[in-house]
């Protein structure tokens, strides 16, 4: 199993207890995913974020319906989550998020590992099909964010949000 990473950085200009309560609403996930994947949150309402507390979606991959099961794994507000694929489209999928006050507000730091199923065909798969697909995914989430969160585009023009970093 090869293990791969993901980071992406972004500063958001608002304080950092709000932009982690954002966050901390689980439903807010849906919002910040791409229309494409057709993100859905199946776990009732409310759910209470806290550490060991499971989320389950319901997303479509190229087309392929399929089930995702997340653990959050570490709870730590207002500086950092991390969530765990149980069941999903990953071998490994590590997500943390960590939010940090920044001389412009906050600073959003997401590092994933993840890593496909093995095979021959794995690497061609990474690059031609998931590193491009993740690329999209976090793209529209650094460009969506500072909109829900009530930035308008003046604002959030003097610190835009670099290319996620693959590793």
């Amino acid at each position: 199993m090869r293990e791969r990473r993901l980071q992406v950085r972004c500063v958001v200009p608002r304080p950092l207890a709000e932009v982690f309560a954002f966050f901390a609403d689980a439903r807010n996930l849906e919002a910040l995913t791409p229309s494409w994947l057709r993100f859905a949150i199946l776990t009732p309402a409310p759910i209470e974020m806290r550490e060991g507390a499971l989320i389950d979606y319901r997303i479509a991959l190229r087309g392929l319906p399929m089930r995702w099961r997340t653990r959050i794994a570490a709870w730590d507000p207002p500086h950092r989550f991390v969530d765990e694929q149980l069941r999903g489209p990953y071998r490994l999928w590590h997500h943390e998020h960590r939010f940090r006050e920044h001389r412009e507000g906050t600073l959003v730091e997401d590092d994933v590992r993840y890593a496909l199923a093995g095979g021959p065909l794995e690497p061609l798969i990474h690059r031609w099909l998931v590193r491009p697909d993740l690329r999209r995914i976090f793209a529209f989430r650094s460009a969506t964010l500072p909109r829900l969160l009530g930035c308008d585009a003046a604002t959030t023009a003097n610190s835009p949000c670099p290319e996620p970093v693959f590793s």
